[in-house]
């Protein structure tokens, strides 16, 4: 049931629906602007509100709530029309399946819309009751949608843990820009000085758009993805919520979004660019809204010298192009750890290696034809050196990369 105020009389008790509202208006109330926004008493933290019409009308809010113990949430629309009424309907609190034993995790916090409403914003509130000063509201965004602004758009979250891999950043943005992706989102926690002068490079070029995430300011976190290795509220600096808002965020933004970690970079290795690779696995693909990449682990700890740029010594970080060796690949294992390119129009909320709802197909990608490199320690701790596979298919990448991270890193 809806239930309709006005909001320049939100002090009367209205008899006929048996709820009390407190004098304030939408016109007084405080618009969040804030990446997290607690609500008070609900252990409940918005991110932003989306709307949301590829079934019904309604508003999708990204949040992170207490899977016990937030319980009613209610929706109160701020109406353009109905002379300036405030309708207030139950959400549905649907928590995301993944949460990895976590007493936080993703929840979309969903509202049919109201008729005849057409409202620009939205407040939650644990109650049907309330001052309509004190509630913040939220602006619904999505609903005048613009043309596509880009092609490709990468998602990485989170960035934390004072992090300082300057060269391997550097170096994976500009493969990017080579393989044709023209946005990358970063959901920011925290990074070196050193990290802030690049994102500040990129900010101006305008390939990097900064989404600020102080979640350790609202919870405790992890930087382990499960309970058991790490007890805390929220895993993994709250990634899992930062990938969603990113599809939704970028819904009509981008034609395509690449979700995966700051250490991993999906790699054609038939096609030139990600056009050429997207348009010949669209062919095969038919209505297909998720494409699962296969992870390859290139092993940090296994140099290649090579490519040992002089220009380059004093820089932190790794640089990818010295390591080739990667661990061969396991039938029991291909889909551990994969990451993903999405149609994000035809997802409604994923996890980080698979989606949860999708309303197209799934293809999983052959592993012939583009990989996820992935740098990082073993997967598979008990194989000797000899036991790796070599393999350069980055280094075709640099004749044109290194002359681009060069010019990069002496303008930092």
């Amino acid at each position: 049931m809806a239930l309709v105020y006005n909001i320049n009389r939100c002090h009367h008790l209205l008899e006929m629906l048996k709820i009390q509202q407190h004098k304030g208006g939408s016109e007084k109330a405080t618009i969040a602007n804030s990446t997290i926004t607690a609500l008070n008493g609900t252990r409940t933290f918005v991110i932003a509100a989306y709307y949301d019409n590829r079934s019904t009308n309604l508003v999708r809010i990204i949040g992170i709530v207490h899977y016990e113990e937030t319980k009613d949430l209610y929706c109160w629309f701020h109406c353009r029309s109905k002379n300036s009424n405030v309708t207030i309907i139950k959400a549905r609190i649907d928590m995301h399946s993944d949460r990895f034993g976590f007493p936080y995790g993703t929840a979309d916090i969903v509202c049919p819309e109201p008729l005849d409403c057409d409202p620009q914003y939205v407040s939650i509130h644990w109650s049907q009751e309330g001052d309509c000063e004190r509630i913040p509201m939220f602006e619904i965004r999505n609903r005048h949608p613009e043309p596509l602004s880009a092609n490709f758009t990468v998602c990485i979250s989170t960035m934390f843990g004072n992090y300082s891999n300057v060269l391997q950043f550097v170096q994976s943005i500009e493969m990017y820009k080579l393989l044709g992706v023209q946005r990358v989102v970063i959901y920011k926690s925290d990074c070196s000085s050193w990290m802030e002068r690049v994102l500040h490079h990129y900010l101006l070029e305008g390939t990097v758009e900064i989404v600020p995430w102080p979640i350790a300011s609202h919870l405790k976190v992890s930087k382990r993805w499960h309970y058991d290795i790490v007890p805390a509220d929220l895993g993994y600096y709250g990634q899992l919520t930062a990938l969603n808002d990113c599809i939704y965020r970028n819904m009509y933004r981008s034609r395509y979004l690449l979700l995966h970690d700051i250490d991993e970079m999906i790699i054609p290795l038939k096609s030139q660019d990600m056009k050429s690779m997207m348009a010949q696995l669209e062919e095969t693909g038919g209505n297909t809204a998720v494409f699962y990449f296969e992870n390859f682990v290139f092993r940090f700890d296994v140099f290649d010298y090579t490519f040992n740029i002089s220009a380059w010594g004093d820089v932190p970080g790794t640089n990818i192009l010295q390591h080739i060796y990667r661990e061969p690949r396991r039938e029991d294992r291909k889909s551990k750890g994969r990451k993903m390119i999405i149609n994000p129009r035809k997802v409604i909320q994923t996890s980080v290696h698979n989606v949860l709802e999708v309303t197209g197909g799934i293809v999983s990608v052959p592993h012939n034809t583009a990989v996820l490199y992935h740098c990082r320690k073993h997967y598979q701790p008990n194989l000797t050196i000899d036991s790796l596979i070599k393999d350069i298919t980055i280094w075709k990448y640099s004749t044109s990369l290194i002359p681009r991270v060069t010019n990069v890193l002496k303008h930092l």
